[in-house]
């Protein structure tokens, strides 16, 4: 099979077909509506099939989106192979691998730590979660946290240690996490070989960065509910696939406090209920399975509230499952719910006159120093895309717009990176390909006069979680750009405080990190002033 012979998962031609109840997927979009949740959409898959697959347009179930943390389960199951092929084990020691490390004085702790502690969270060190990524030293990040258990006596959830995991298979395989996982999971489920994201040497980052569409992810959750078979074929190895959705978190906490969920290989397991369990990131990207149900719910998301997400879902699944009924008719009130779903952009306003003045004229935007100070140079993207990555974009400049009878086009440069997007000015987005860190996008976007000084610009890139709102206020030859996202930037913020305790234990000393990083809110997304040249 070619790497791009893809696998199309059939369709029912009701949801009821196969089980699943119309009103209930009804209810689920009313809540998430209600919700005001950051949804992008989702697919429910019941006996093998799609029962329903509802996008929020220009989002859609083919097109690859950020998985972040969903990653993780990527990462395990290319583990899984390893084992099988007996390049490596559970109990393999890290430093028997990456040998560089091995420290010359002794260290009781890390001589101890296996693939299996890595891969269950159960290592130990906690690196800096303010550790720059754009600089080439993603392993001693790992290697230089400060110890907060002994291995195997503790659990913490520690994004290192899956690209350790990941740095360990390409030491053992002799080739990229990607490329290893092409014959053995990409070409048997049909799924073009994604993007995933690499530190500086080409090391998958293994707990974050892969990129795959809705239903690349349904088939590979679905390769776990039927225990690794996708297609009438093994895929995963057996064994792997059932013992990787255990609840192996439970060796730590003998039971599990009310609430606490469980944890596999990179599965998370609500209570330790292995019969439902889901591959989870953060900005609520989710793959479940409800082995029970014999079902798969798959949704993705700019949503930063997992409670949120989970509230909306489990409200109305898995009772939503009911009983086949194949002569079902379609309910034309979901069909109707469906085609609603959009990404609403910027109504028509009038034009301004500015336009004859701007048109074809380079904007330059100042260089904000406390912004590259911080480490964050204000970027088309929204910083929660670019916080984790080797090549961070930003420094946005060069702007220049030129303007046609419905739609305008802005170019502008973020360090040796140029590009253009196309901005629909009647109401409608419109689509152009860009490349921001080294990252290649599909943008859809958008723009309006607020009044006859401000130009309103909206670019979302949608294999992202969100989109960047840009404010061009024209006075003179004077330009003020005021940037927001959506996600707002002080959710990403707020949970990134949220970790601050797991670093400083001084009540104290927390508490001012916390007031520190509140007022960065407001140095992050600031005014940047600009000329017309």
């Amino acid at each position: 099979m070619s790497a791009f012979e893809t696998i199309k998962l059939p369709r029912a031609a009701t949801p009821e077909e196969v089980g699943v109840s119309s009103e209930a997927v009804l209810a689920l979009i009313k809540d998430i509506e209600n919700s005001e949740a950051e949804e992008h959409g989702f697919m429910i898959i019941r006996h093998g099939k799609v029962a329903v697959e509802s996008f929020k347009a220009p989002y859609s179930s083919d097109q690859p989106h950020i998985l972040y943390s969903v990653s993780k389960a990527v990462t395990a199951t290319a583990v899984g192979f390893a084992v099988e092929e007996e390049l490596l084990s559970l109990d393999t020691k890290i430093l028997d691998i990456l040998t560089e490390y091995r420290p010359k004085k002794p260290d009781e702790k890390l001589e101890k730590i296996t693939v299996g502690h890595l891969m269950t969270m159960q290592a130990g060190k906690m690196p800096n979660v303010l550790a720059n990524k754009t600089k080439n030293k993603w392993l001693d990040h790992f290697f230089d946290g400060k110890w907060i258990f002994d291995p195997g006596e503790g659990w913490e959830y520690i994004n290192e240690n899956i690209f350790l995991l990941c740095a360990i298979l390409v030491r053992v395989t002799g080739m990229s996490v990607t490329d290893y996982l092409s014959p053995r999971l990409w070409e048997p489920l049909g799924i073009e070989t994604p993007y995933w994201e690499t530190d500086p040497n080409g090391v998958e980052s293994g707990g974050w960065g892969l990129y795959l569409s809705a239903e690349s992810l349904a088939k590979f959750c679905l390769c776990y509910l039927y225990h690794g078979r996708f297609d009438g074929k093994q895929v995963i190895p057996e064994e792997w696939a059932k013992v990787a959705v255990l609840n192996h978190k439970k060796s730590i906490n003998e039971k599990l406090p009310d609430g606490e969920d469980g944890y596999g290989y990179c599965f998370w397991m609500t209570n330790g209920d292995t019969k439902n369990y889901r591959a989870e990131g953060i900005f609520s990207q989710l793959g479940l399975v409800f082995e029970d149900k014999d079902a798969v719910f798959v949704t993705l998301s700019g949503e930063m509230s997992a409670g949120k997400t989970h509230r909306y879902i489990f409200d109305n699944f898995p009772r939503g499952f009911v009983d086949e009924n194949p002569d079902a008719v379609t309910n034309v009130e979901l069909q109707a719910a469906i085609a609603a779903r959009k990404i609403i952009p910027l109504p028509q306003m009038p034009r301004s006159a500015i336009e004859t003045m701007i048109e074809g004229k380079r904007i330059h935007v100042r260089f904000n120093k406390i912004l590259n100070l911080f480490g964050f140079p204000m970027s088309v993207l929204p910083l929660a895309s670019t916080y984790m990555t080797k090549d961070r974009a930003g420094n946005i400049n060069n702007v220049v717009f030129r303007f046609l009878q419905d739609e305008c086009s802005m170019t502008w440069t973020e360090g040796d990176e140029k590009n253009t997007v196309r901005c629909g000015m009647d109401g409608r987005f419109l689509q152009a390909p860009i490349r921001l860190a080294s990252t290649n996008y599909n943008a859809y976007s958008c723009a309006a006069w607020t009044d006859k000084n401000t130009l309103e610009v909206w670019i979302m890139p949608i294999e992202s979680i969100g989109k960047r709102m840009l404010k061009f206020r024209f006075n003179g030859k004077k330009v003020r750009m005021t940037p927001s996202t959506k996600p707002d930037f002080s959710i990403m913020m707020n949970s990134l405080t949220g970790g601050v305790a797991d670093i400083v234990k001084i009540k104290a000393l927390a508490f001012l990190v916390r007031k520190i990083m509140k007022v960065s809110e407001k140095i992050i997304e600031p005014v940047h002033k600009g000329r017309i040249k």
